[in-house]
């Protein structure tokens, strides 16, 4: 490497870390600014926006937001409620598989905080440390981001690979990600099982229970979304949804319905006519538009409730913080491509699941699955890595549990009122540590162990 090659990249990763200081939009605008200097002051050749994986995101995230507004999200919420209420002793492993396929079904993590109260309600009625559930029900909400089929780093990664020469379906990825995480996920689960000090042999806990304002506060409230009436217009919501997501997955597995069409070039004088299939990422914006325009017209949802919507927002902070990450990090690696492929081609050679290493780094840099497939899937490509093997390692791309500033870490932290589930004081000491190294390592071998015995 250059110096200036060096120099560049100390640009692209402050500009990353500073953006993931300040959060939320800050992460797309900030790598604005590193753009900016790659561009306007070393010259560099700008980058391509990622536009198909944004107009994805922004389709289904106005249809999950229309849901939301509609009263969807309640119910769905309701229903999960129900089955933890339903087996408290086994809330450890329930709490995540709730939370995994909740993001699952809506593609965004951020649908889980209105359970998380609920999870820790049960757990501390239950005498069961809350930390146990809290911990791994967090990392769970976003462990779900690579097994969602309208989810921004599931679309990237199929319509990155197909350009690539891997043609793989949503259902083909998620048919890998889905039991790979799983299994990671109930492998954090029962690594957590028995975590900590049970609630009448912690001194801290028995302490707090002293006060009697802190008793109050941790058993005097129940958290419970029980006692609501869900209307009509809701569950009416929840089913286009539902139905949009399943016509997504019946055309991706089946692409033969798909309509072609004939265009015609002049090429060297002579006409050339050439037939074409409508692509994926239109039709998944087709479907999710179509289904939000539905749930305005027939189930109460209000656009101006969707926009103000956890849901809606959170989708569009994704929005802008992949443009700006994924912009700069395509500047910056494509004027570099030769360098780096004559650089590690010797590594991805003997070792092509060594990516998964810079995945998860560069996850605990930007906070964002969908953002690190855009920035580093293009380059995993070129440095001839086999698609299979990608696919294998996609679970690696959650690594932002590392540092504990994501949004769900810190609101399960204080949604815990046994205090129990905690930010250490070195900071990495953290309740979502362990459950999260368990979950990524295991989902990642098993998904290794799936694309060896398919592909």
């Amino acid at each position: 490497m250059t110096f200036m090659m060096i120099l560049e990249l100390m640009v692209v990763l402050s500009a990353l870390y500073v953006g993931s200081r300040y959060g939320s939009l800050a992460l797309g605008a900030i790598s604005g600014i590193g753009l900016a200097i790659l561009v306007l002051c070393f010259g560099l050749k700008p980058g391509t926006p990622p536009t198909d994986v944004i107009y994805i995101i922004i389709a289904a995230v106005t249809c999950a937001g229309m849901m939301h507004a509609s009263g969807g999200m309640e119910w769905l919420i309701q229903i999960a409620e129900r089955l933890l209420r339903k087996h408290p002793d086994h809330i450890t492993f329930w709490a995540p598989l709730c939370t995994f396929f909740l993001t699952v079904l809506v593609g965004t993590g951020h649908v889980v905080y209105t359970l998380m109260p609920i999870i820790c309600d049960i757990a501390l009625k239950k005498g069961i440390r809350p930390e146990r559930p809290c911990g791994v029900a967090s990392i769970a909400s976003q462990v779900g981001i690579t097994c969602s089929p309208i989810a921004a780093a599931v679309v990237a990664f199929t319509t990155i690979s197909a350009t690539n020469g891997f043609d793989v379906t949503i259902p083909q990825v998620l048919m890998v990600t889905i039991p790979s995480c799983v299994c990671g996920l109930m492998a954090a689960a029962a690594c957590s099982y028995k975590r900590g000090l049970d609630l009448d042999k912690d001194p801290k806990f028995q302490a707090r229970l002293q006060d009697p304002e802190t008793y109050h506060y941790m058993y005097g409230n129940t958290s419970t979304t029980l006692d609501k009436t869900i209307p009509a217009h809701a569950k009416r919501a929840v089913y286009i949804f539902l139905a949009a997501l399943a016509i997504i997955v019946i055309f991706a597995t089946f692409q033969e319905l798909l309509p072609t069409y004939e265009t015609t070039s002049v090429v060297n004088g002579e006409t050339v006519t050439k037939t074409t299939t409508l692509k994926m990422n239109i039709v998944i914006q087709i479907i999710m538009i179509a289904a939000a325009a539905l749930m305005i017209i027939f189930c109460n949802a209000k656009p101006k409730k969707a926009v103000a919507g956890a849901v809606w927002q959170s989708g569009m902070v994704a929005v802008v913080a992949i443009y700006g990450i994924a912009w700069l990090a395509d500047t910056y690696f494509a004027n570099y491509m030769d360098v780096m492929q004559n650089g590690l081609a010797d590594i991805v050679k003997e070792f092509p699941w060594a990516i998964a290493f810079a995945f998860f780094a560069v996850s605990v840099l930007i906070n964002s699955q969908g953002a690190v497939v855009v920035a580093m899937l293009p380059l995993a490509y070129s440095l001839g890595i086999p698609g299979p093997v990608l696919l294998g390692v996609l679970p690696s791309v959650y690594g932002y549990f590392f540092i504990p500033n994501y949004p769900s870490d810190i609101a399960t932290v204080n949604f815990d009122r046994s205090g129990t589930t905690v930010i250490g004081k070195y900071l990495l000491n953290h309740s979502f540590m362990m459950p999260g190294l368990v979950s990524v390592v295991v989902s990642t071998l098993m998904g290794l162990l799936i694309t060896t015995i398919v592909y």
